[in-house]
């Protein structure tokens, strides 16, 4: 006899909107209403997040601040304030814990929720994230955005579809049809580097993806040709861990043109470390080992590293870790295409040796 089909899952995926900046926002009520930013606004600062106002004007996560400032003038720079940020976000979590025990956070700001059985026995997961929503306003002041559907890829896409303070459901007879709209550039697992591949193979929008056969994606995409496939389906296995265990956290970039100069390697392994503590400070994830990554124009890879006794606390430790082992490896042998920096032996894991020349791929999970 064939096996029954699984039982469909309620999964929602919770997103503050704009979280530090309105944290700020509603802190601070002078700062309502006004383009601002968390993060540096220095010549080595970086944007950890901004309000809506600014994103008005290009202002994003991860951008330089001088280029922030460039793009809007009026751009008020606020000092992060993690203490305060990771207090809002206990409240919140505690407010999801009211509703299941199955939460998988990613950062501070969002989370996974398993609904399914839920402990006030409400049947629906849309109603569910309704509720959640209105203790979430009305407990800490901030707005959320939620995805609500069958599996997690959805669900997170979902959640960016009205934001900010949006709610979006997608049942399970309408997920094929709301990838095949979905930009693949979008597509929570799709990189821009993957995304440039695709276009230029014609694959602009899930219905492109899915047009093609598995064979003619594991060709061009290799050991992700399965999920890219899967994804374009609406399918997505994926259970919500209620304590996942992060391994590393790390940035890289791909460039236009392969870098050759010292001057210009350092700079970029500068901004790379800038974009990667803001992201660490984000997850809460430091760690003892930060791993130097360089893909040449031949596209053979090596990794270098360096572990501390203690884990890396500070910004300026990041940065100097990093210039110390790219400059280890200067003048390189060739141009390099790509750069990455992430570090490893996170808080709570046990020892590791360091690394070698490898091929790894360094991923924030």
């Amino acid at each position: 006899m064939d096996a029954p089909p699984p039982a469909l899952r309620k999964i929602i995926h919770i997103d503050m909107d704009a979280f530090y900046a309105s944290v700020e926002q509603r802190d601070d009520p002078g700062l309502r209403g006004k383009a601002i930013a968390v993060g540096g606004g220095g010549p080595r600062g970086v944007v950890a997040t901004c309000s809506y106002e600014a994103r008005k004007f290009g202002v994003r996560s991860a951008m330089p601040g001088a280029r922030a400032r460039r793009l809007c003038p009026e751009l008020v720079f606020v000092k992060p304030r993690f203490e305060v940020y990771r207090s809002v976000s206990a409240q919140i979590r505690a407010i999801f814990a009211r509703f299941t025990d199955m939460i998988q956070p990613l950062s501070l700001d969002e989370a996974y929720l398993d609904v399914t059985q839920n402990k006030p026995g409400i049947a629906s997961a849309t109603q569910v994230a309704r509720e959640i929503r209105r203790l979430i306003q009305e407990e800490t002041g901030l707005t959320a955005s939620a995805g609500v559907s069958y599996n997690k890829l959805i669900a997170k896409l979902a959640s960016d579809q009205n934001k900010p303070d949006g709610l979006c459901v997608v049942r399970p007879a309408e997920g094929a049809d709301f990838m095949a709209r979905m930009p693949v550039r979008r597509i929570h697992g799709i990189g821009p580097v993957t995304a440039e591949r695709m276009h230029k193979l014609g694959i602009e929008t899930g219905a492109d993806l899915r047009d093609r056969d598995l064979p003619f994606l594991q060709t061009h995409f290799g050991s992700s040709a399965l999920f890219y496939y899967r994804a374009a389906r609406g399918e997505d296995d994926r259970p919500v861990h209620e304590r996942q265990e992060r391994k590393s956290v790390s940035v890289e970039d791909t460039f236009f043109e392969d870098l050759v100069a010292e001057e210009a390697l350092l700079r970029e392994i500068e901004r790379i470390a800038q974009s990667l503590w803001a992201r660490i400070e984000k997850a809460q994830a430091y760690g003892r080992t930060v791993v130097l990554k360089v893909k040449f124009a031949d596209f053979r890879i090596i990794t270098r590293s360096r572990s501390f006794a203690a884990p890396v606390r500070s910004v300026e430790q990041l940065v100097d870790a990093g210039r110390a082992l790219l400059k280890a490896q200067l003048p390189l042998r060739m141009g390099a295409r790509l750069l990455g920096l992430g570090v490893h032996n996170l808080e709570g894991e046990g020892e590791a040796g360091e690394s070698g020349d490898a091929g790894a791929q360094l991923s924030l999970l």
